[in-house]
């Protein structure tokens, strides 16, 4: 069990950015434009308030945003939040190599996080997206379990996404006791059907893990490159942790749908969530 989670936050939301919804106002589609997706707001609140009053329920003491360019937009939207006293917020800045434009990937943001926040490589953490609303119930689940490390093994037919973007989601290969053998992104339809498992379900990835840091923290500082990212992507660093002796990562078995803010026609899906709570 946990009390820590890291909360991924700086990446450069390009898609968000890119991306073209007619049927968003003028203001919401400014947003999107110029804040980072996690400062998008919903009411008067920005979408990060809705993921930490999740995590607060799931019983999460501490978390860490991992932010870049925009850390002072990120503390004073929290600050004015006014959390309970009870959870505490600390932030990790995710510094971009002179080389590059843009942020290293998600294992490159950890791996920055442990060596900012040293007491991670000595202690269990979760770690999860800041732009994926996961249920109090998840938050629980991925924190409360007794693994070492785990990933939440989502059935994808739960996800409701359409068809060609839920096809796209990295699948979880895993033996018969759900310990993680691969992750296979973009997978062919051959490599989906290879992988279902004994319930018959395709189980997916939403970037929801637990680690020991004394176990995890050399794989993910010494995470390979993506070759086709050109990124530090945790899935590598995983893949190669798994492999050593006496090393897992347990994959729990969940069924529910991850509201999602990637583009701006994930705008008004959100808004009807959070207008329906």
């Amino acid at each position: 069990m946990t009390k820590t989670i890291v909360v991924l936050a700086a990446g450069m939301s390009s898609r968000m950015k890119k991306s073209v919804d007619s049927n968003i106002d003028d203001s919401k589609a400014n947003e999107a434009n110029n804040k980072s997706k996690s400062l998008i707001t919903f009411g008067n609140k920005p979408f990060i308030y809705f993921l930490l009053k999740n995590i607060l329920d799931a019983g999460f003491e501490t978390v860490i945003m991992v932010v870049g360019k925009d850390f002072q937009d990120f503390k004073n939207q929290i600050d004015e939040l006014k959390l309970p006293s009870k959870i505490e917020v600390k932030y990790a800045i995710q510094k971009i190599p002179n080389d590059r434009v843009k942020p290293f990937g998600t294992a490159d943001a950890v791996s920055q996080t442990m060596q900012q926040l040293p007491e991670l490589q000595k202690t269990s953490f979760c770690v999860c997206n800041s732009d994926n609303l996961y249920s109090t119930s998840s938050l629980k689940l991925i924190r409360e379990n007794s693994f070492e490390n785990a990933v939440l093994a989502y059935d994808r037919d739960s996800l409701d996404f359409p068809k060609e973007r839920v096809s796209s989601f990295s699948i979880l290969m895993m033996d018969a006791e759900f310990n993680l053998v691969n992750f296979i992104e973009k997978p062919t339809p051959e490599q989906v059907s290879e992988n279902i498992d004994e319930n018959g379900k395709i189980r997916v990835s939403m970037n929801i893990f637990k680690f020991n840091g004394n176990q995890s923290f050399d794989f993910i500082k010494n995470c390979p490159i993506n070759p086709i990212r050109n990124e530090k992507e945790l899935p590598s660093a995983l893949v190669n942790m798994i492999s050593e002796d006496g090393l897992y990562m347990r994959g729990i078995p969940i069924a529910e749908h991850v509201p999602d803010l990637t583009s701006k026609a994930d705008i008004n899906s959100i808004q009807k969530l959070i207008d329906s709570n």
